[in-house]
């Protein structure tokens, strides 16, 4: 077994994890550990076998993004979300340089609606955010223009596209939670597991579609 497999694997097991024992639990160190390493590991996983810098770069800042939010505190909030805005830079300029050379009118369909679908939701959302209006406005205009890019990869890379809109999903149900929910009721098990559910597998997709279809 290669390092490359160990990573794979020990990525996927850390994943199984955090999911089954620590997302809907309250912050804590060891939650901290395997919710970290687990998307360490697919960055090691795509370097080791020696996938895009910017593919590697992606899951680095993830990386530590997941650290930062998995910090007790609100103050942790803000660098977590610098960390994945340029997560969300590298994976759009990934996949726009890996993108189709026509785009078909199903694409250009499904981009249009992702962005005004986007928006909307913004908008609905904006008077909860207070003084995270700006990052949060940066944060959508970032992770959009990526799944824009990501609907506009060759069928051969539908694993990535795929995985980049449940990690938009993701963050959408992760926001209801962080500025829609009251600060004093705890977030539900199952938006919870959705969130941790979608994220990690649409970066495991994302990993795993480069990878072979790039080997």
């Amino acid at each position: 077994m290669t390092g490359g497999d160990i990573s794979f694997y020990g990525a996927l097991a850390l994943g199984a994890l955090y999911g089954a024992g620590f997302c809907y639990r309250e912050k804590s160190l060891p939650g901290l550990v395997i919710k970290t390493g687990s998307t360490a590991l697919l960055a090691l996983w795509a370097f080791l076998a020696g996938g895009p810098l910017l593919l590697v770069a992606a899951l680095a800042f993830s990386s530590l993004g997941d650290l930062f939010l998995a910090l007790k505190g609100e103050a942790w909030l803000k660098p977590g979300m610098a960390a994945f805005f340029l997560a969300h830079v590298a994976y759009m300029i990934l996949f726009w340089g890996l993108g189709a050379d026509d785009r078909t009118l199903l694409v250009l369909v499904a981009q249009i609606v992702l962005v005004f679908g986007g928006a909307a939701f913004l908008r609905w959302l904006s008077p909860s955010l207070g003084e995270m209006r700006i990052p949060v406005f940066a944060y959508t205009g970032v992770i959009l223009m990526m799944g824009v890019a990501a609907l506009n990869l060759p069928p051969v890379l539908w694993p990535v596209t795929l995985g980049a809109l449940m990690f938009i999903a993701s963050d959408v149900i992760l926001s209801l939670q962080l500025f829609r929910k009251p600060a004093d009721v705890p977030a539900g098990t199952l938006s919870s597991l959705a969130v941790w559910g979608l994220y990690f597998c649409g970066q495991a997709l994302i990993t795993w579609g480069l990878l072979a279809a790039l080997a």
